[in-house]
């Protein structure tokens, strides 16, 4: 039986599952799988699909942060709402089986990167990591198909969290980039951070985040899916 394991074999199994579990953890990040719980990355999982009257209640706020903002353009609390709202909307033009926007949610997906511009113009001494990761997911392929905005957000989502997984999805998105200087940094801090047990699996999951980028980039295929809401 697996847990009657003893010894140097057992600590040998106990490794690989360490293993298997921080690979998976990046696939999960890279590769389109979301996830359910809340605050931080996983906000770039909320639910989309909203009705047409939930629509109209987002129209309405978005208008009351636009009215704040003309009369305190550094009102930084209208700017978060702006972010957020837009790509509420967007989220609800979502396809559930693909993850991929339709084509009234990409153009509020271009509202959304302009509210955001707009926010991290204001130069905020911390930056919303949990809106910075629905703009990881608002960059990927399935959206804007931006790499380096993907990577700017991934930047501050890993500054925030600080956790292997962050850190790793950085590598991929900056490899995609091209920004190889950052991803050697991102690699070695993905490492630096990760418990001592694990940081060989770290080290390789790195290998796999810079591998994977350079293939999208080799392959033109843009930013490296992440799933949208509702996917």
């Amino acid at each position: 039986m697996l847990f009657d394991l003893r010894g140097k074999r057992r600590r040998t199994v106990q490794v690989t599952y360490v293993t298997l579990a921080l690979l998976m953890g990046a696939g999960l990040i890279f590769f389109g799988v979301g996830s359910g719980t809340s605050g931080g990355l996983a906000d770039l999982f909320g639910g989309g699909g909203g009705s047409s009257t939930a629509n109209k209640t987002i129209e309405k706020k978005i208008k009351r942060a636009e009215t704040a903002l003309r009369v305190n353009p550094k009102d930084s609390a209208a700017m978060v709402s702006l972010v957020r709202y837009h790509y509420t909307l967007a989220s609800a033009d979502t396809n559930p089986q693909t993850g991929q926007f339709g084509k009234d949610g990409k153009k509020e997906l271009v509202r959304t990167s302009a509210a955001w511009e707009r926010y991290i113009g204001s130069n905020p001494k911390k930056p919303d990591a949990s809106l910075a990761g629905l703009m990881v997911v608002a960059y990927s392929n399935i959206g804007l198909n931006d790499a380096a905005k993907a990577t700017g957000a991934a930047e501050i989502v890993a500054d925030a969290r600080n956790d292997p997984q962050a850190w790793i999805q950085l590598v991929q998105y900056a490899t995609l980039a091209g920004q190889t200087r950052k991803a050697d940094l991102a690699g070695k801090k993905a490492i630096e951070v990760a418990p001592k047990k694990q940081k060989k699996a770290a080290k390789q999951a790195v290998a796999q985040a810079k591998a994977a980028g350079a293939q999208k980039a080799g392959a033109g295929t843009g930013a490296p899916a992440t799933t949208a809401p509702g996917g």
